[in-house]
């Protein structure tokens, strides 16, 4: 087969517009009648059915990725129900793909010449990669940041999850659905800086205290 495909990893923070990103490309490519298809993985279940949406608004249908779905087979049966091989498969939240997934969307664009652009995060909470994030790293032909601004103009790097007071939380299971009431991208400055004054806050209860070491924290 003489198609060359590519396989893309797009990765940034919360917030960064990836799935904007994945769904203004998926526009694009309809207006210009190329062959598409718009997956993502089942443990995504905010919106309780199977739509990739953004948080300014839009949506569009997807085809759900389950743990056990073998990708390569399933771009086999998809491109003999419709006798055509797809130009693009576009997967949104691609950190939550296995490593075994990832090579098979890897075979896919080695076998068909399809093109491949998975959009997802880099790490977790804990600064620590994904499976999915990690795979995408070690094999991507092509890696591309879509970048973000932490509240303090820096680049954010860390997703941080919070509680309900607003403090960031540091124990937990590794993936825990959630949004902007759970999920804060800063840069790792300021990450760093929360950490210490909750630390602080525990110890020193007194506001002016906690004050003075807040002030010192800005020139960390």
């Amino acid at each position: 087969m003489n198609r060359k495909g590519k396989l893309y990893f797009r990765y940034g923070t919360m917030g960064s517009a990836k799935t904007a990103l994945l769904l203004t490309t998926a526009y694009n490519f309809e207006e210009r009648k190329m062959r598409f298809l718009c997956l993502k993985p089942v443990i995504d279940t905010r919106d309780n059915k199977n739509v990739i949406k953004s948080r300014i608004g839009i949506e569009r249908e997807c085809g759900w990725i389950y743990p056990d779905t073998d990708l390569y087979q399933y771009a086999k049966d998809y491109f003999k129900g419709i006798n055509a091989v797809v130009d693009w498969f576009l997967v949104d939240e691609a950190q939550f793909l296995t490593a075994a997934q990832v090579d098979q969307l890897s075979r896919v664009v080695d076998d068909f010449g399809s093109n491949v652009i998975c959009y997802g995060l880099r790490t977790d909470f804990k600064t620590n990669l994904f499976e999915g994030s990690r795979r995408l790293f070690e094999i991507a032909d092509t890696i591309d940041e879509i970048k973000s601004t932490c509240s303090c103009g820096h680049k954010t790097i860390v997703n941080a999850r919070i509680d309900a007071n607003g403090d960031i939380v540091s124990e937990g299971e590794q993936v825990e659905i959630g949004g902007d009431e759970r999920y804060i991208a800063v840069c790792r400055k300021c990450w760093r800086r929360k950490r210490i004054e909750q630390n602080v806050r525990q110890i020193l209860p007194f506001p002016e205290l906690l004050a003075e070491v807040e002030r010192e924290g800005e020139d960390i």
